[in-house]
């Protein structure tokens, strides 16, 4: 009789996949991610990609990985550290040992463990074991390859569609590990390949495989039981920041009452945007690919024009070569919303990693006096909040906004819960209405905003463009009139501090420290204040979504901490403009540029450090 596995119940575990970008390792996260989500579970991921489509097989830079922390309570980041390990060759070990906890559990193929490939994966020994110091971690080794074979010896698959199912077969075998049930994995590989039955059958018999080995062969690993989490009720899927970004802009489409015009070009990690909604032309999206970003932002500034809520999407280089048609949208005060995705960088950088390296090209990145509305998502989730937001502000205030997520948010998921567009707030654009007393630079006397007409509507034939103009939209060369209208675009900005919500302190309102970050931080620095005042220190969280116009109450909050650490991907960009804005207060900074998130212990031992010293 086999000897049963250990069984081990926890709160929160997290899990990696990692292999070959061909080994389907992002899949096998998502499609964890989503039993996980479905069967109740808080869930955050982190999916991260090589840079290369195709590094060479085999090697640490083409390393694939995916990871998934879930739990039964709120879960707001994907873990520092993994609990279980899913390595398909021995590149995966040597590449993401640093990322498992001491004595975590590592599962690997051992069938990929040839000469051949430890030799790839830089190895200087045949014992990675012993090599790499994994004796103190609980080692699974499955022979994948040889049992996902023999699952499939009885159908007619060449060996490349044999060997594309091994990650069905890991899959299974987490499964297992985690008390999960096969069904939702089922349903998507009949829905997916549902005209092709052959790898319907094949991946469900290797599917099946792995869970029925964990079964027979229970001492080999340990098994988690982490219950399900108490959510609100409510229906809920699970959403990354791309998808969220996208569906937001949709409910500001509709809530509005004009149509979606989506000009862009493809850049990593913005694309999804793009291809989420092209493929909406059953809500009337108009999604155009232009041929390179200029054209894209330059057609949605012609949309804005002609009365479509305006949106283009692009990553940090891509903003940078929209910044003079930005400043284009700012001179004519044309609603439009930018999507910046934001990665590493300078140039190309790092396509595919994670940073928060474009807020200052956000706030100052154009030519002369051109400020605009920046906002900045938190979680993969609540970036359908703010591109509605986003939307809210540009259709109502006659300004272009630019709302900056990131790698992480953008390709991260989370649990969801889908909103009633009956509970969604009304947006009322700025359409002018009385012909007679329409001029194209008159304006709201309390928001500034002048009103919107365009093509078709008789009696409100104007001009703008890119020259100063006065107040009837011609052009101006008169000094005391450009010093005027530069003076209105950025008090109109500032003025949007109306629509923006107070700044909210997670802690105590006094405190001795105050941890303060923008955009995709938050889950880190939320998690690591919640476990430092759990451990009795005193300590709190501000975090920024609203950056220009920063909350109104930014000063007050600021004024009740002793001290006050600025944590951001960057080098001090936020820091360097709180200084600018709010020079009385001193400014710690916490920084990493390494394309990764933070991790919540870095954030602990920084605060630790200051309130030590």
């Amino acid at each position: 009789m086999a000897k049963e596995a250990k069984v081990v119940e926890r709160e929160e575990v997290v899990v990696r996949f990692s292999g070959d970008s061909g080994d389907g390792m992002q899949l096998t996260g998502t499609l964890f991610s989503d039993t996980l989500a479905l069967e109740g579970n808080d869930i955050s991921t982190f999916p991260d990609y090589p840079s290369e489509i195709r590094a060479p097989q085999g090697s640490i830079g083409g390393v694939s990985g995916f990871q998934v922390n879930f739990g039964n309570g709120k879960v707001n980041t994907p873990g520092d550290q993994a609990d279980v390990l899913v390595a398909m060759n021995p590149a995966a070990i040597k590449a993401h040992k640093k990322y498992v906890k001491p004595g975590g559990t590592i599962i690997f193929d051992r069938d990929s463990f040839t000469e051949r490939n430890l030799t790839k994966a830089g190895y200087k020994t045949n014992d990675p074991v012993e090599e790499l110091n994994l004796q103190d971690y609980h080692i699974v080794s499955v022979p994948v390859t040889t049992l996902t074979r023999e699952a499939l010896k009885e159908l007619d698959l060449d060996n490349k569609s044999i060997l594309r199912s091994k990650n069905m077969f890991t899959l299974g075998l987490i499964c297992w590990v985690f008390d999960r049930t096969l069904e939702h994995v089922e349903s998507f590989i009949q829905t997916k390949f549902r005209k092709k039955p052959i790898i319907v059958d094949a991946n469900i018999r290797v599917l099946k495989a792995g869970f029925n080995y964990g079964m027979n062969v229970q001492a080999t690993a340990p098994r988690f039981i982490v219950d399900k989490a108490k959510i609100e009720k409510g229906t809920y899927r699970n959403i990354n920041g791309n998808m969220a970004t996208a569906w937001g802009l949709l409910a500001a489409a509709e809530k509005s009452g004009r149509e979606l015009f989506l000009g862009s070009y493809p850049i990593t990690p913005a694309t999804e945007v793009l291809q989420a909604l092209s493929a909406r032309k059953d809500l009337g999206v108009k999604a155009f690919q232009a041929e390179d970003e200029i054209a894209g932002i330059c057609t949605a500034i012609g949309a804005s024009f002609a009365g479509d809520l305006a949106v283009t999407s692009t990553s940090g280089p891509g903003l940078a070569l929209k910044s003079e048609a930005i400043g284009l949208a700012i001179m004519a005060e044309l609603p439009i919303v930018i999507v910046n995705v934001q990665r590493g960088g300078p140039s190309t950088g790092l396509p595919t990693k994670t940073e928060q390296a474009d807020l200052m090209q956000a706030l100052y990145g154009r030519n002369g006096e051109s400020p605009c509305v920046v906002m900045a998502a938190g979680t993969p989730s609540d970036c359908f909040q703010y591109a509605f937001e986003a939307a809210k502000i540009a259709l109502e205030r006659m300004v272009p906004v630019i709302l900056l997520t990131d790698g992480f948010l953008a390709n991260g998921s989370e649990p969801w819960k889908i909103p009633a567009m009956k509970d969604m707030p009304v947006i009322t654009p700025r359409i002018a209405k009385d012909p007679e007393k329409f001029k194209a630079f008159a304006r709201d006397e309390d928001i500034l905003a002048r009103e919107w007409a365009f093509p078709g509507m008789p009696g409100f034939q104007h001009r703008i463009g890119g020259l100063e103009k006065d107040i009837n939209g011609s052009v101006s060369h008169d000094f005391e009139n450009h010093q005027k209208m530069v003076n209105i675009r950025a008090e109109k900005v500032a003025r949007v501090v109306e629509m923006v919500p107070d700044l909210e302190v997670y802690g105590d309102e006094e405190a001795d420290v105050l941890v303060v970050g923008w955009g995709g931080t938050y889950g880190h620095l939320v998690t690591a204040v919640r476990q430092l005042r759990e451990e009795g220190k005193s300590v709190s969280l501000a975090h920024f979504n609203y950056i220009n116009p920063l909350p109104k109450n930014t000063e007050e909050v600021f004024s009740k901490f002793k001290k006050i650490v600025v944590c951001e991907l960057n080098l001090g960009q936020f820091a360097s403009y709180l200084r600018d804005k709010l020079p009385q207060f001193s400014y710690l900074q916490h920084n990493k540029v390494k394309g990764i998130p933070f991790e919540v212990h870095e954030i602990k031992d920084n605060v630790n450090e200051i309130l030590e010293n």
